[in-house]
């Protein structure tokens, strides 16, 4: 494959696949300096095609979470208690300054990313069920 700018998604693939077949070149041969260009190139091109945006507070704290070992019981000194723990990582309550403070302090969480917006929780598509209602009318006595 001769080294060129990659302009189409078609490009992008024969790159991929020339650095798979590249992929266990020695560092300082001709084939490894080629898979170093081809990498910089489809990086490049990644960056510019398919960014990936910072995650969302509760990705960040559920990543955290899983990086360091931590159980939601071991939230409930930064977040408060359990239901306010699971309120949050359910995407229903918008984290507190105080929360966003001892996140930071004490986990090392970027505040960056815990002061953005969280998306609120997917709506269900389902309809409100009537039987409840139905059931709770009784017929007035005639």
């Amino acid at each position: 494959m001769r080294i060129k700018p990659i302009k189409t998604e078609a490009d992008y693939e024969a790159t991929l696949a020339e650095v798979e077949r590249l992929w266990e070149a020695e560092e300082g041969t001709p084939a490894g300096d080629k898979l170093d260009i081809l990498i910089t190139l489809a990086e490049r091109w990644e960056d510019e095609h398919y960014p990936i945006g910072p995650p969302d507070p509760v990705e960040a704290i559920l990543f955290y979470m899983e990086q360091k070992g931590l159980t939601r019981k071991d939230l409930e000194p930064y977040l408060g208690q359990r239901s306010r723990v699971a309120d949050v990582l359910n995407g229903k309550r918008p984290l507190s300054l105080r929360m966003i403070r001892n996140l930071h302090d004490h986990l090392g969480i970027p505040a960056e990313i815990l002061l953005r917006e969280t998306p609120p929780p997917p709506q269900s598509n389902r309809r409100p069920s009537t039987t409840a209602k139905t059931h709770s009318r009784r017929a007035a006595p005639v």
